[in-house]
């Protein structure tokens, strides 16, 4: 190549650059406000559920009967997950873990046990008594929501096909 032509091909770019930037800015930023401002749960959970219905290859006969189930397993699989915990708290005072409603109180009994204990404890003057009925009643609805979300997953095994039973464990949602 002659030196012409590289100088042309340099201003060329030179010139396209400031234009791209600015494209690619903008199309971040659009990008950023459709992932912050415009998060629709419904529409993330069609997605979700839609992703379910293809990976196990229902039609949609068969997913008349499985949605609703599955809905189920999912209410059950987060409602034993609730209060989970962690280290520190969300603010607002909520403990962690879940189980909150829009008000940030707790929803299910895993998140109330949870709430209810982690107070005692943020009080430093509690009587170990108290702490231990509360950490009883956590236990208590935890091994309770378990034992709802086990009656779920065998309710929704039993119409299962043998792959879509496999599909769903590798996803997490089966034993």
């Amino acid at each position: 190549m002659t030196r012409r032509v590289l100088v042309l091909m340099a201003l060329g770019c030179a010139l396209v650059a400031p234009s791209f930037a600015r494209a690619q800015a903008q199309d971040n930023t659009n990008n950023n406000q459709n992932r912050r401002g415009n998060f629709d749960p419904a529409q993330m959970r069609e997605r979700f559920m839609n992703s379910i219905k293809e990976q196990l290859k229902a039609d949609d006969d068969e997913w008349k009967v499985l949605s609703p189930k599955i809905e189920k397993l999912m209410t059950a699989q987060r409602d034993a997950r609730a209060g989970g915990g962690g280290f520190g708290r969300r603010p607002g005072g909520g403990g962690g873990g879940g189980g909150g409603g829009a008000d940030n109180q707790p929803t299910t009994p895993v998140a109330k046990a949870s709430a209810d204990l982690r107070t005692a404890l943020d009080n430093k003057d509690t009587p170990a008594e108290d702490i231990a009925k509360k950490l009883a009643a956590l236990r208590e609805a935890r091994d309770k929501a378990r034992a709802d979300l086990a009656a779920v997953q065998k309710e929704l095994k039993e119409v299962l096909t043998q792959r879509q039973e496999a599909v769903l464990v590798t996803m997490g949602m089966l034993e």
